[in-house]
């Protein structure tokens, strides 16, 4: 999902802020330090609800949710004491503390729970509750979750869905959240800065730090702040992250925040899809191109020339992770490339480039031009396709302009989430065409049914082989649906004094990851 892109005067008003924080005192050089600022992107478009996708990549900070991730990636308790599926898979029954309260003061009981996921199947957002079919509070501290078919992936939304105060939740919730998270809203001035401060109704550890500042600045100013001592953590671009500011490290965290080629899987089709869109590619459709294109490109050299070495080579979307395919990589092999395409029919040209049936081996490769990331992956993609005889042009854009070809030409895509749900979501032929998801319209029987069957397992746990097998289908050594790219790291600029303790794996840049751990953070400075 798109996040607000920073106006073009943003280091204009950035500048002001910085000349404001200065006054205060400077990162890393004064003692106790008792308030923290950040620049880390991030700004939500759609504001602070968790109905309109907050949180859902990361942690909310203002609501708390049924469970948490651990740095491992250990599924644990939160505002949940106790949760049972039900031997016919269909009922969740979950058990909630008793001593949550809103950061108003009111208590947070089992209704609360309902509410927020009764409201969450019919919000307009990027939630995905069309499979519930009830939830209901049975007393303050139980709620029971009724499903229309067996669905192991609900209960991810226990992990990401922040919960909402049913008696005061209304339209301009997400400018003026209440929750009952770590911290508590104070101020936003959208395309500046949000202010929030330590929610003395927390039930949990309480952070070290009463008030955090996030300066919404774009790459360029943040950077600028952390060189004026004005910010504790700045987010940084790969191609920066080499030359830390004085009084700073650079801190990369591991992520599967992954950056992909989409390739369109139909044939170009006579109808257009419901957004009104082109439907099909005649170059990505033939499975020798896409194979190709897998095989001869060298990811270890897109890593180090687009991110500077920040990343990783990545195969597919859930590299690491549990469900990925087992046997889902191949390596980079640029002869065995051309060969495909050779015994393919795939002509080279005079010019270098090939061509099959008067088809010239050609397509735009798409990118928000805000990104710079993107250009850079762009750019060094399609120098590395042209010795395959592919001709692949890069072209910046808006999403609103890229969302008119993403479902017939090439885009770089990044996706990544701690749910195997983002399989569901890239290569389920029942999604194809649905907003982001399965923008290429992939579609394969025995996918689906192997996504139908981990869908039905009796834990998450068990799913995960039936979620990997399907990657010899849809993956490098099957069709090829995708060319994934890299496996970005998450660089920050960490102030010398702040200790950010133990970091999970990072999901998807949208939201604020890094602050997942927020609760061990301390200041390590006299």
């Amino acid at each position: 999902m798109p996040q607000r892109q920073s106006n073009p005067f943003s280091h204009i008003v950035a500048l002001g802020v910085f000349a404001a924080l200065a006054i205060a005192p400077a990162a890393g050089f004064s003692a106790p330090k008792t308030s923290l600022v950040l620049a880390i992107g991030g700004e939500p478009e759609t504001g602070f609800d968790p109905l309109l996708g907050w949180g859902a990549y990361g942690h909310p900070l203002f609501q708390s949710t049924l469970l948490r991730r651990d740095a491992d990636l250990a599924i644990q308790p939160d505002l949940a004491t106790e949760w049972h599926l039900s031997e016919d898979r269909l009922t969740w029954t979950v058990t909630i503390r008793d001593d949550a309260r809103f950061s108003d003061g009111t208590p947070l009981t089992a209704r609360d729970v309902a509410f927020t996921f009764e409201q969450g199947k019919t919000s307009a957002g990027g939630l995905d509750l069309s499979v519930l079919d009830s939830a209901s509070a049975t007393d303050d501290r139980t709620v029971v979750f009724r499903l229309k078919k067996p669905w192991i992936t609900f209960v991810e939304n226990f992990l990401t869905l922040g919960i909402l105060p049913a008696a005061s939740y209304g339209p301009d919730y997400g400018r003026h959240p209440i929750g009952s998270g770590p911290y508590r809203f104070v101020s936003w001035r959208e395309g500046e800065q949000l202010i929030v401060e330590r929610n003395p109704e927390y039930y949990g550890k309480q952070p070290a730090f009463d008030r955090l500042t996030f300066l919404f600045t774009g790459e360029a100013a943040g950077l600028a702040a952390a060189q004026a001592g004005a910010v504790d953590i700045v987010s940084v671009p790969a191609p920066l992250a080499g030359n830390p500011p004085q009084k700073f490290r650079a801190v990369p965290v591991p992520t599967v925040d992954n950056r992909g080629l989409s390739l369109p899987f139909l044939p170009p089709q006579d109808e257009l899809s419901p957004a009104g869109g082109k439907l099909g590619n005649a170059v990505t459709s033939d499975k020798a191109i896409r194979q190709a294109i897998n095989i001869g490109l060298d990811r270890e050299a897109i890593v180090e020339v687009a991110l500077h070495g920040h990343g990783t080579p990545a195969w597919g979307p859930a590299d690491g992770l549990p469900w990925q395919g087992r046997d889902d990589s191949l390596s980079f092999d640029l002869a065995g490339a051309k060969r495909l395409l050779d015994d393919a029919g795939w002509v080279e040209g005079k010019d270098g480039i090939r061509v099959k049936g008067g088809i010239r081996a050609a397509f735009p490769i798409h990118y928000p031009a805000s990104d710079s990331t993107r250009q850079m992956l762009a750019e060094t993609t399609a120098e590395l396709l042209r010795p395959l005889g592919i001709e692949a042009t890069p072209k910046g854009g808006s999403w609103s302009s890229i969302e008119k070809v993403m479902h017939a030409e090439p885009v770089v895509f990044g996706f990544g989430s701690h749910s195997p749900y983002q399989l569901f979501a890239l290569y389920d032929g029942a999604l194809a065409g649905v907003e982001y998801l399965n923008p290429t319209y992939y579609a394969n029987p025995r996918v689906d049914a192997l996504f139908a069957e981990a869908q039905a397992a009796p834990s998450l746990e068990q799913s995960y082989p039936l979620w990997s097998a399907a990657a010899a289908e849809y993956g490098v050594r099957g069709d090829a649906a995708w060319a994934w790219l890299v496996n970005l790291d998450h660089v920050y600029f960490v102030g010398e004094c702040l200790d950010l303790g133990r970091t999970q794996v990072e999901p998807h840049g949208h939201g604020w990851p890094i602050t997942a751990s927020l609760a061990e953070w301390t200041w390590t400075c006299p």
